[in-house]
């Protein structure tokens, strides 16, 4: 197993160092400053980056960081990834130099048309797709492929832990609450979610089994959140036409 370290970053960013010994991988850096910093303090050797996207804040550090290790980067092939060595896909394996870290590649398009996903040990590093009540905009991709994306994470085990990249929790529970407010497990979470903030804590890691039972992107079959939907855009029929529904309020929400 690795450890996993949650670097703040920016506004309301996570970036993940996974550590081994004294190697590590760090997971869409989209600032190098926090993780040498740590990398520095811990006395550990970069050895690799796993990209996500193409999105900024995701790799806008990855220059700076190849400019003091050598490390191999990982990232969706079919998007612009700085430094990039090695281009994945979905069902491609990835093995981390000297950490001996193996993770598995989703394919997950919605927010942007490339985003990947790295599942392994029993941790999800999903970037923009998957968050912690919620799920990435559409910038790119379409309602039905970020609804078979979502559906792919859900899938996993349900201990699985959920490593997203942004500290959004809170304000998603908000809008879940908005449109499930019969479900008991969301009203829970949201309650402990708020303690949380209030001293400072972190939302994430949460899991497939909490965001199958208080997300309501992964709960499109729900009856109260179809109901939900459907109040919005009454010819919400099927499960994407009802997460279409949801992604579109949550957008002006």
């Amino acid at each position: 197993m690795f450890d996993v370290i949650r670097i703040p970053a920016f506004k309301d960013n996570y970036i993940w160092l996974l550590r081994k010994g004294a190697a590590a991988a760090v997971v869409d850096p989209g600032d190098a400053q926090p993780v040498l910093e740590v990398l520095e303090r811990e006395h550990l050797s970069l050895t690799a980056i796993l990209v996500t996207h193409h999105h900024a804040d995701h790799q806008g550090g990855v220059s700076r960081l190849l400019a003091h290790y050598r490390a191999e980067v990982f990232g969706p092939a079919v998007e612009s990834i700085t430094g990039r060595t090695t281009p994945v896909r979905g069902g491609d394996t990835v093995r981390i130099p000297f950490c001996d870290i193996e993770f598995q590649v989703l394919d997950v398009p919605g927010h942007t048309l490339g985003h990947v996903a790295y599942y392994g040990a029993g941790c999800l590093f999903c970037g923009d797709t998957l968050f912690g009540a919620g799920c990435g905009r559409l910038f790119e991709g379409t309602a039905a492929q970020m609804a078979d994306s979502l559906a792919r994470l859900a899938a996993l085990p349900e201990q699985t832990a959920v490593y997203c990249a942004h500290e959004y929790t809170q304000a998603n529970l908000r809008f879940a609450l908005a449109v499930e407010p019969g479900n008991r497990c969301l009203r829970s979470r949201a309650e402990a979610v708020s303690l949380a903030r209030d001293e400072g804590l972190p939302t994430i890691p949460s899991t497939i089994a909490l965001e199958k039972a208080s997300n309501p992107f992964l709960r499109c079959g729900e009856p109260e959140v179809v109901a939900s939907a459907r109040r919005r855009v009454p010819e919400a029929k099927d499960a994407v036409a009802v997460f279409a529904a949801l992604r579109a309020w949550k957008d002006g929400f």
